[in-house]
């Protein structure tokens, strides 16, 4: 109860921060399916991702974030209101039991495909690790890209920039018939995080045309 009190605080101070300091501006909110489970899968350029993902969305958001994080006396204590440790390396079932876990509840989890903080802004390649999260759990992904974040605060910087943010949803992925028709693999785990990132890289497309 608390923690659900202290995420609906830090959800409005970030939301009105956002826009007013950054322009944030939200597009295609209404694909984030209202119950039930979703994985929202989106690219990561900067540690302000969270608060701006966070604040773009309505239902209360599960991040995972690496465990080196909650170590931060400030920052752990902002990433424990809505997230969850979880370690670097190998993703195996067991080191994805919370968000499984989560998702099996119904609740809305984040996940990066790429693994980590990209150095220069652009897209890499998906990790597994998404693939395996969704043939455990069969649940949606809802695509994501955060545009402007990296000018925010760009890897390697300690300051905060001003600069418009712009985060755009798209459509659901349903990956059932494919977990159906496929027994568990590494094939099956790179074909999912393939096509999520083959979204994340159309979405990516219209944030430049608008920008």
């Amino acid at each position: 109860m608390v923690r659900r009190i202290l995420y609906a605080i830090v959800h409005v101070v970030f939301y009105t921060l956002a826009k007013l300091f950054f322009r944030l501006r939200v597009i295609g909110h209404y694909h984030i399916p209202v119950t039930g489970g979703v994985l929202i899968a989106a690219n990561h350029a900067s540690y302000t991702d969270i608060p701006f993902l966070g604040c773009a969305m309505k239902r209360r958001v599960n991040f995972m974030a690496r465990a080196g994080l909650f170590k931060n006396p400030i920052v752990g204590w902002l990433y424990r209101t809505g997230g969850f440790p979880i370690e670097r390396g190998s993703i195996s079932r067991d080191k994805l039991g919370e968000a499984i876990k989560r998702l099996k509840e119904g609740k809305v989890v984040v996940i990066y495909p790429e693994g980590g903080r990209s150095a220069d802004g652009r897209l890499g390649s998906g990790m597994p690790g998404i693939g395996m999260l969704v043939a455990l759990t069969g649940v949606p992904v809802v695509p994501a890209y955060l545009a402007g974040t990296d000018k925010v605060l760009p890897v390697g910087s300690a300051w905060i920039r001003i600069h418009p943010v712009t985060v755009l949803f798209g459509e659901p992925l349903d990956f059932k018939d494919l977990i159906k028709q496929s027994e568990p693999s590494k094939a099956v785990y790179r074909t999912i995080s393939d096509t999520v990132m083959a979204r994340i890289h159309e979405l990516a497309a219209q944030a430049d045309k608008k920008q």
